[in-house]
């Protein structure tokens, strides 16, 4: 995962570099607590900054609480179960807010 780039008028995002040996960058939508554990979802965005299709990624995400300027671990959930209640509490976030905000 590359370096969070943010500046006070713009989204935050991440720039993720994928197995294949490319690079996408991500609008962060939000960080979600899912039985004691932080996830992240992030909007995946075209070279023109936009989100083609809806998809939205989920990872695992964790912070140093040692050293809050370390980059944070994004880390992939491989397990089905913990992945379907990531996407059932995105769902809920969704449902206590506007998508139409987010996009």
């Amino acid at each position: 995962m590359a370096k969070d780039n943010y500046e006070a008028d713009e989204e935050m995002t991440v720039t993720l570099d994928l197995e294949d040996g490319s690079t996408v960058t991500c609008s962060i939508v939000t960080i979600l607590e899912v039985e004691g554990k932080d996830y992240i979802a992030l909007l995946p965005l075209n070279e023109k900054g936009e989100n083609d299709d809806g998809e939205v990624w989920f990872y695992g995400y964790s912070e140093n609480p040692d050293d809050p300027n370390e980059e944070p671990t994004l880390e992939y959930i491989d397990d089905d179960d913990a992945y379907e209640k990531v996407a059932e509490a995105f769902d809920e976030y969704l449902d206590n807010c506007e998508f139409d905000e987010l996009v």
